[in-house]
């Protein structure tokens, strides 16, 4: 599924008319004509209209703009489009509070390469607006609820790029729990599966109390693996969401791998 085969954000198109243009053929933009849409003419009228603006603002990359338009919960229609450059983020911190704890570390991964920002050391607010200053998709699970929040009231920092939350994405096809047991489920590997949340706070705090440089190692290994893991499970999510919706209608392959496979 890519953005080009999303009709949902014109004004008067939901699920069932957007299947609709499916089913007629209609499984892109280029090809929407409201002469052969099964649409009324005010209807087609609005989604020509909005097919006009959105082929020109895809060709100059605006995804904000997409972010905009597009209902909270389809941001995952985004993530073939911007897979190569999308950033995936996840971080640790010394509690749940955003407000009287702190964040421990940051890891991000893009383009296949990971970055992680240490307390103490190089996790400063430059460092992460430079991070997600041109990321065109965040990507993060519970981030919209724990990661951004805890950014944004420990760094006073913005992070305003269109975010697709897997926690969400993962209910939409019925795989429920943490990141962790969601891994399980599906049959993605990490390399401390013996680690969790609870772990990497009594690590920070050895490491911070004792110097113990093999804490830290440990904490920065398990949120690099957080943080990896992310990327396969969009693939995973966004190849079953693509197959319950146009997949099921036009029978086509999503342009995504399987990481499974």
């Amino acid at each position: 599924m890519r953005i080009e085969n999303s009709f949902v954000p014109a004004s008067g198109v939901g699920a069932k008319r957007e299947r609709s243009l499916w089913e007629s053929g209609i499984l892109t933009w280029e090809e929407f004509d409201p002469a052969r849409a099964p649409l009324g003419e005010k209807t087609g009228e609005r989604v020509e209209s909005f097919v006009a603006e959105a082929l020109e603002r895809l060709d100059d990359g605006d995804v904000r703009y997409f972010g905009e338009q597009f209902p909270s919960g389809e941001t995952w229609r985004f993530y073939e489009n911007f897979r190569d450059d999308a950033l995936f983020f996840d971080i640790e911190t010394t509690g749940l509070d955003s407000g009287r704890e702190n964040v421990t570390t940051v890891s991000f991964t893009q383009g296949g390469e990971t970055t992680t920002f240490v307390r103490g050391e190089d996790l400063t607010a430059a460092a992460l607006r430079e991070q997600f200053r041109d990321a065109p998709l965040v990507v993060s699970f519970n981030g919209k609820q724990f990661d951004v929040p805890f950014l944004e009231d420990n760094f006073e920092l913005s992070v305003d790029a269109p975010h697709l939350d897997l926690m969400y994405s993962c209910r939409r096809i019925d795989l429920t729990g943490g990141l962790k047991s969601i891994e399980k489920q599906i049959g993605i590997d990490r390399d401390r599966p013996d680690l969790s949340g609870r772990d990497a706070v009594r690590l920070w705090y050895q490491y911070e109390r004792d110097g113990d440089d093999d804490a830290l190692d440990t904490l920065v290994s398990y949120n690099r693996d957080d943080t990896e893991n992310l990327q396969n499970l969009a693939d995973v999510v966004a190849r079953r969401l693509h197959d319950d919706l146009l997949g099921a209608v036009a029978d086509e392959s999503p342009g995504i791998p399987d990481p499974l496979a």
